[in-house]
């Protein structure tokens, strides 16, 4: 068990970002990523098709040797983490993306602040829910932010175009008097500088990547099943091949990445 890989997944190439930073606390850890290409974005989509697609891809990661599963999606966090304890519960342990930064914001004491995510993520009221119960003294104001996902897939970053999306949304009142903000997609950190630019600087940007990948660390050092044999070894895969996600593969994960479709809804 020790020896096999961490499985991560998302709709796309927003895990990267958390697998990124599982790679940078757990460095000899191997990693099996799906990205779910082929369904993206997850945030439009109901609840009933998140957990059939999470389903799939979770057995696939098990058939892959996944030790730990990493759901590495807001949307499928919200939506099918339960499901996916209760039907998994005998094979592999889940880990979401919500409930590591919900416990991060209770050690922050802010009295404010703003979500963004999709519209699947926020409609679900997982993280005001969560918070109420984990920090009942901090406001929430949440907003769906569906332009984001697939400007990002299809590489609007750091252009014109894609300041002009993220200053239209952020620029709502109610983020006027924030202390902090949470991005509640794993897509965001790609652009987290940019929005941090819209708040000058002023306050504090969360994202899922270290709390998630603190609590993996825990996880796997209270199992005893840390890496210990010196050799990781990285495989990533997608529903559908898409350039711009080999491209960001390759930018997260310096050089050569060993990239694969695969069909698994046949």
């Amino acid at each position: 068990m020790k020896n096999q890989p961490i499985g991560i997944f998302d709709s796309g190439v927003g895990g990267l970002t958390v697998a990124q930073s599982v790679k940078q606390v757990l460095p000899g850890e191997s990693l099996v990523y799906f990205g779910d290409t082929a369904h993206l974005p997850y945030g439009d989509k109901s609840a009933g098709a998140i957990q059939y697609y999470s389903r799939k891809i979770t057995g696939f990661l098990l058939d892959h040797g996944a030790k730990v599963i990493l759901i590495a999606c807001n949307s499928a966090s919200a939506s099918a983490f339960d499901v996916l304890k209760e039907e998994f519960r005998d094979r592999t342990a889940l880990i979401d993306v919500i409930d590591p930064v919900v416990d991060y914001l209770g050690t922050r004491n802010y009295s404010r602040v703003g979500i963004i995510g999709t519209k699947r993520t926020i409609e679900s009221g997982s993280y005001e829910n969560k918070i109420k119960v984990k920090s009942p003294g901090t406001e929430v104001v949440s907003l769906a932010t569906p332009l984001l996902v697939p400007m990002i897939e299809e590489g609007f970053v750091f252009d014109d175009i894609s300041n002009a999306i993220i200053r239209s949304y952020l620029s709502h009142a109610s983020f006027s008097d924030i202390q902090a903000l949470i991005l509640a997609c794993t897509h965001y950190p790609i652009i987290k500088n940019q929005i941090s630019k819209i708040f000058d600087f002023g306050i504090e940007i969360i994202d899922s990547g270290k709390p998630v990948s603190a609590i993996l660390k825990e996880y796997l050092e209270a199992n005893h099943l840390l890496n210990d044999s010196g050799k990781s070894d990285d495989r990533f895969f997608v529903s559908d091949y898409t350039p711009y996600f080999e491209k960001v593969a390759r930018m997260f994960f310096d050089g050569d990445i060993n990239l694969k479709k695969a069909d698994i809804w046949k």
